[in-house]
Order: structure tokens, then sequence, then C-alpha cells
């Protein structure tokens, strides 16, 4: 038989998180045990049905069995764009050169470096964190330097504790707010600072924003970049409407902010993927612009199932701040084990699965994720389990 060595590039790559704990969690159910999957955040709640009967409707018609724009839709950038105005205030997006459709977020972010990353260049990455940032930098055979975020700084990066050396050498900062896996927001003073320092090095910025609309306080809604003055100079923010309408499996996202950022990235995506099935960017009209209501009812079982995982886990003498965003909590693994060693327990014994904290980087060891994706009944009983250990 052939031996076919992997690239180098894959074969350093770690265990993909979510599929080592997939395995191990097939381990344990083999055994009968009743496995509570807390890990992936892939929403429970179904896609509302005036998003699917748009689907149908949209397929019917074989203009769209056709290869599609790369860009995407003319008529999905326009909603984009009109959304971007109703919820953030942004109205000075150009739809033609400053929106791009993605086949999902991670798709547009795992291509970005291609496009603005040479080899040597330097990538931050605000940590714990995603693992596509990191993946991608070093697919583009760039260099990544983490920037810590702590819960003494409430999860927000440092930006004075970067060195000067650091900024002038930076061609990228990834992050994302509100943060998975912290659940952390970031404030209008924060986002002006980044910008302002990011405009003084020529450095990029990269905002994944998928989950600014599971917010719990309606006065506290998380901002878009784009809403501070000069972003559009330095800044492309990446959304998606998976988590936002229970959309992860169509897998549909868009790319917005600076025009040549946009343009690099879509130069990518012509030479490597053919666009988004048409009927799914129609489907994705309507939920722009119909989804809101629908939105607000999703926040209401989150911010049930928040309060009472919330209000478990500090009953069981476990720490973990109250969550104003994702469908996420961050909670803090008790005295004497790592993450890992925590995480593992928990499944073996309780068949409760959580996600480490050090699978988002070394950061995010002493804590958990849990994901708020299966109802209360359910997130409530693995918590009892997780407090009986």
């Amino acid at each position: 038989m052939p031996d076919f060595k992997l690239a180098q590039r894959i074969a350093e790559l770690p265990p993909y998180l979510f599929a080592e704990i997939d395995r191990v969690k097939k381990q344990v159910a083999a055994r009968g045990v009743d496995i509570i999957s807390l890990g992936i955040g892939d929403p429970d709640l179904p896609t509302p049905g005036f998003i699917v009967d748009a689907l149908y409707e949209a397929a019917k018609n074989p203009a769209n069995h056709r290869y599609p724009d790369y860009e995407g839709l003319p008529a999905f950038r326009q909603a984009v764009t009109r959304w971007y105005a109703e919820r953030f205030g942004v109205t000075d997006l150009d739809e033609a050169r400053e929106v791009v459709s993605l086949i999902g977020s991670k798709e547009g972010i795992a291509h970005f470096p291609l496009a603005f990353t040479d080899p040597g260049d330097l990538n931050l990455v605000c940590s714990p964190n995603y693992p596509v940032y990191p993946i991608a930098t070093r697919f583009a055979g760039g260099e990544v330097a983490f920037v810590p975020l702590t819960e003494a700084n409430g999860f927000l990066p440092d930006l004075d504790a970067i060195d000067a050396a650091t900024w002038e050498r930076a061609k990228s900062i990834y992050l994302n707010y509100p943060n998975n896996p912290t659940a952390a927001t970031a404030d209008a003073a924060f986002f002006e600072k980044l910008i302002a320092r990011c405009r003084e090095t020529n450095t990029i910025i990269v905002h994944d924003a998928a989950y600014t609309e599971l917010y719990y306080d309606d006065a506290k809604k998380p901002p878009s970049i784009l809403q501070f003055p000069g972003a559009k100079d330095v800044a492309i923010e990446f959304h998606s409407l998976s988590k936002t309408y229970n959309m992860t499996g169509w897998r549909i996202g868009m790319a917005v902010g600076n025009a040549s950022l946009v343009a690099g990235l879509g130069k990518v995506k012509t030479n490597v993927d053919s666009g988004i099935f048409q009927a799914v960017q129609q489907a994705g009209i309507a939920a722009m612009r119909d989804g809101e209501p629908h939105v607000a009812g999703f926040r209401d079982i989150y911010r049930e199932r928040r309060d009472a995982v919330v209000g478990a886990l500090r009953k069981a003498g476990i720490e973990c701040p109250l969550p104003e965003a994702t469908v996420y909590v961050w909670a803090k693994v008790p005295q004497g084990r790592s993450s890992a060693e925590f995480v593992s327990e928990v499944l073996e014994r309780t068949g409760v699965v959580l996600t480490p904290g050090n699978g988002f980087g070394a950061a995010g060891e002493g804590y958990f994720r849990i994901s708020l994706t299966v109802p209360t009944a359910r997130l409530e009983e693995a918590v009892s389990r997780i407090a009986a250990l």
C-alpha cells in the first residue's frame, strides 16, 4: 500500500476540539450512559417556519439552480446593508463594494488570511479564542501571537500591554464580541480605542460578530464595530445568520467593512468556491427582513436557560459570571483539577459533555464552557449531576 503523508500544515494540527469531544462521547454512550451534550454551540431551536417557506418557494424557481454570483445576490447584499442600518445605525455601507456573502462566517474567517497574510506576517489572536483564527493564519504561513483575555480585565484584551514593536509588526488582530467562549461583551470605549490604535499602526481588525443578536438586556445591545468612526478604514466584520436565526446547517453569512479587505476576501472566494445556493440567499433575505420577533423569542428562551444554569452552578459552589450575551456560560473549574481533567471526569462519570477551556487556547485553562442549547430541564439535570460529583 502506498504511504501518503499529510502535508506538514495538516500533520501539525491538534485534533479539532469538537471532533475529539465527539469521539469520547460516543465511547461513553456505548456503555448505555444517558448523554447530555452541552459541548458544541448548535442551537436546538428550529429555524422559523417563514424562513423555511421562503427557501421552499425559491428552490422551486429554476433560475436559482444555476451557479450563483460569487459575491452574493445583489438583493442579499442589499438586505445586509438594510439590516445593518436598522440594527446598528450603520447607514453608509455600499453593498457592491463593502459586503460579500459567505458560506457561513467560518468559511470567510478561514479564507481571509489567504488574502492578506504572507509567510512570516504576524497576526494577533485574542485568546481564549475560536480555533479557526490561529489555524487559518498558520495555513497562510503567518505567525500567531496570542493576546490573553483575563477575567480581571473583563475578558477584553489589554491593548496597552501589547508592546510597540508587536503593534508595528502586527498585520491583523482577531477578536470577537460578544465573545465565544467567555460570553464577554465589549463597549464603545473599547472599540474606539482599538480602532484608533489600529489606524496608527496600520493593523487590520478582524471582528467576528456572530453573537450580537443573542443578548439579554435591551439596554445593552452589543454593537457592531462599524458603528464607530474610523472603523471602515481598518476593519472587516464577519457576521452569520447561523446563531441569530437557528440556521447553523444552512451555511450563510456575510463579511462587511473596508472595501479593500472585502475585495481581497472576494478574490480568494472566486478561486475556491462558487457562492451560496441562491434559494438559501432568498431565505436569508426573508430572515433579516422579518426575523426580529422570532429572535426576541429565542432570547427569552436562552435567558431562562442561562438563569437556571448560573443559579444551579453557583448553588453548587462553582464560580461563573452572569453572561450578558451568547449561548454560553463560562465557569471556573473546581480547584485541584485542570480543565481537561475536570471535563473528562464529568463526561466519564455523569454523561454530561462540557467543553474544556484550554480547548480555546492556553488562556482558557481553569475554565469550562456550557452551551445553552438543550431545554431547561435537561440543563438543570446536567448541573445536578455535576454538583453530585
